[in-house]
């Protein structure tokens, strides 16, 4: 998590994912696809997986639940990849990434 920060990559997907973060959320949907990337590495095999994290909330911070999780992943699904090609299109996509990224480096 501390190499998504330092890198800026926690920003650039919170950015890329932001439309599907309802009006009253708690839980930024690109902390939650980046806690779901976590739970991949650590040997998780599903959605459930990210309750390892959960249980260490001093390593990983708050942890949205199951049904959170399964929600947000159901409304990306329904989007598709062409809601992701758009976010490409208007800014949010690869090269955002490598300008938040490169801002993150340099403090600008």
């Amino acid at each position: 998590m501390e190499t998504l920060r330092v890198t800026g990559q926690d920003r650039g997907l919170s950015q890329v994912l932001e439309r599907w973060r309802p009006a009253r959320a708690v839980h930024d949907p690109g902390k939650i696809v980046a806690d779901l990337a976590v739970s991949l590495a650590l040997g998780g095999d599903c959605l459930a997986g990210i309750a390892a994290l959960r249980s260490s909330p001093e390593l990983f911070g708050l942890v949205a639940s199951d049904p959170t999780v399964s929600r947000l992943v159901k409304s990306l699904a329904e989007a598709g990849p062409k809601a992701f090609g758009q976010s490409a299109r208007h800014g949010s996509g690869r090269g955002s990434w490598r300008e938040s990224t490169l801002q993150a480096r340099t403090g600008a």
